[in-house]
């Protein structure tokens, strides 16, 4: 899959400077088809989340992000080349869920952080529904990411684990009529197992 040069450039500058900052390792890198359209389905903690994630896969993923980033006309334009989109939170907002559903159509990974929005206290917050409205609308499978901080946390010279689950199959998802009911059931489904991965990366840390 053909990357941005701007992304490509912009990603052998920053990993030796995460390097530094972060001491961050990688699971599960593997689970990642190396072409194919993919829901990236991740917890959120931190601006540095779709750096982090950026950097532990060499295909690029196109993120939805929020309306705010898009208000400066130089900061919309440089993070649109990296593949950002915006999206207005809360709303229901279906020009972004287009956008995504064209970046999926064009075999493309597409990222969504399931929470809707960044976790104050580290902790896992309840799925929000656009992964699985994407997944069952565009038939593809959803790929579940956990960034796993040292102290709930992302800070810098502190450990991070970013863990990249297997795909997840519109069938295990359950979605079949598209209602309220079963999105919010696959939500949980991708949720169970980025709960897994974090419950694994602390128990391993034991």
């Amino acid at each position: 899959m053909k990357r941005n040069p701007l992304y490509v450039v912009g990603r052998i500058v920053v990993i030796p400077i995460f390097k530094l900052l972060f001491f961050y390792k990688v699971k599960g890198k593997h689970n990642v088809p190396n072409d194919g359209a993919f829901v990236v389905a991740s917890n959120h903690l931190s601006n540095y989340d779709p750096v982090l994630l950026a950097l532990t896969q060499k295909r690029q993923i196109f993120y939805m992000a929020k309306a705010e980033l898009f208000h400066n006309k130089f900061l919309a334009k440089l993070i649109r080349t990296l593949g950002a989109f915006p999206v207005e939170r809360g709303a229901g907002d279906g020009k972004a869920i287009n956008e995504g559903e064209k970046l999926i159509s064009e075999g493309k990974l597409l990222g969504i952080f399931i929470e809707g929005s960044r976790s104050k206290t580290g902790e896992l917050l309840r799925p929000r529904s656009g992964a699985a409205i994407v997944a069952h609308q565009m038939n593809v499978p959803i790929i579940p990411v956990c960034i796993t901080p040292k102290n709930k946390k992302i800070k810098v010279f502190q450990r991070v684990t970013i863990s990249w689950g297997k795909p997840i199959s519109v069938e295990e998802l359950g979605i079949k009529n598209g209602d309220r009911q079963e999105y919010r059931y696959a939500s949980n489904v991708v949720m169970d197992r980025i709960k897994e991965m974090r419950a694994e990366e602390l128990n391993s840390r034991k």
